[in-house]
This record gives C-alpha cells, structure tokens and sequence, in this order.
C-alpha cells in the first residue's frame, strides 16, 4: 500500500483515484472545486480544497511523505507546471503529470515531472492498433517503440513449435504466453501453437505486422 498524492480531481483524476482505491493505496485529493471533490469522497482517505499553486498551501499538506504525487489538471497547463514545480521544490519523492500536447509534456519533464502521462495520444494509439488491425486484439504499451500484444496465432504457425518459428531471431520478438482459453505463461520452445489460439508477444508493431505479411 502506498500514500498518494493527487492533484485535480477532473475526469482523468477520478478515473485514476478509483483505480489506486481498488488497489488498496491510500489518497489524499486536492482539487480548487468543491463539486468536483464530492464525486470521489467515498474513495479517498483525505481531500481538501485548495491551490496546488499556493506554496503556502502546499506546505500544510507534507508532501514528502507521500510515495507518489500525480499531478492530474487537464484544463489548466500553466497551473500543472507551477504545481510540478512546487513538488519538486518541497521535496516530493515522485511527481507524475498529465499533458495533453507534446509541448507541454517536454515542459514538465524539464520541470521535475518524473514521467508524462498524455491520455488522448496513449488512447489514440489504442484505438488506431486496436481496430485497425484484425489479427490484434489488444495491447498495452511500454516503452521505445515496445508494446505487449494479444494476437492471434497465423494460420502459417498452426501446429509448430515455438522454437521452430525461431521468432525472436526472424521478427525479434517474444513470445511471453499462449491463450486457449486461459492464459499460460509457462511455455518453453517445445509448446505448439495452433490455429484460434491467442498469444502475448513483446515486440514493435512493424515486427507483429510482419507476421501477418507471411
């Protein structure tokens, strides 16, 4: 469990408060809208109205004690940036921040956001791989150009093994596990892969395209 700090209790905040209150973390939400912090009471440990800009305001708050801090204002990016600021200068242990822009993400890197989330190009990203592409039926992305895809096995692969694919060295990619119907993740170059199943692999997207060009 840990103790975390978010800062903007907006769609984007409220979506991620509810996931770290299903796992378990303590949250402590600071919003300047009452409304807003209303919505999401029953799935914090504290709140408080306020100005994540205030340096006075945010002394109160002790942000060094906090595991996490996610600066998560989507309407306000100057705000965002003197909030990611002011993290830094009292010492917060890590500051996670939310862009909407590729500008306004190397802003806040060069401000002390330890890592940028951008919601509308990840999303978009998802959407476009997701349904574009018949053979993917989800993804999750990493980092450099690395994603974990769920695809189906080629028709080409039905019943060979994985090692006579050899697929790490003609596509450089993994295959983590096989899916029919669950999940296994414990495979070995002996497992057969057949026609209908489902699989992870770690790779790039161009490398899976490959696959489907066979």
């Amino acid at each position: 469990m840990k103790n975390v700090l978010v800062i903007g209790a907006g769609r984007f905040g409220r979506y991620t408060i509810r996931k770290l209150h299903d796992m378990g973390h303590q949250i402590l939400v600071i919003d300047r809208e009452e409304s807003r912090i209303n919505k999401i009471l029953n799935l914090v440990s504290d709140a408080r109205i306020g100005d994540s800009t205030n340096q006075e305001f945010m002394e109160t708050l002790g942000v060094r004690d906090y595991d996490l801090c996610i600066v998560a204002i989507g309407d306000n990016f100057l705000a965002s940036l003197e909030t990611v600021f002011l993290l830094n200068e009292l010492g917060c242990k890590r500051v996670i921040a939310r862009a909407t822009t590729g500008s306004q993400e190397k802003f806040l890197l060069r401000n002390g956001a330890e890592a940028v989330v951008y919601p509308e190009r990840q999303l978009g990203s998802w959407t476009a791989i997701r349904y574009s592409s018949d053979n993917i039926s989800n993804y999750i992305e990493l980092s450099d150009g690395y994603s974990i895809f769920e695809m189906a096995v080629p028709k080409a692969w039905d019943g060979k093994k994985i090692g006579e694919i050899n697929i790490r060295r003609k596509y450089h990619l993994n295959i983590l596990g096989v899916k029919d119907p669950r999940m296994n993740m414990n495979i070995t170059n002996d497992t057969v892969l057949y026609y209908g199943q489902n699989m992870l692999v770690l790779g790039r997207y161009e490398n899976v395209q490959k696959i489907f060009a066979l």
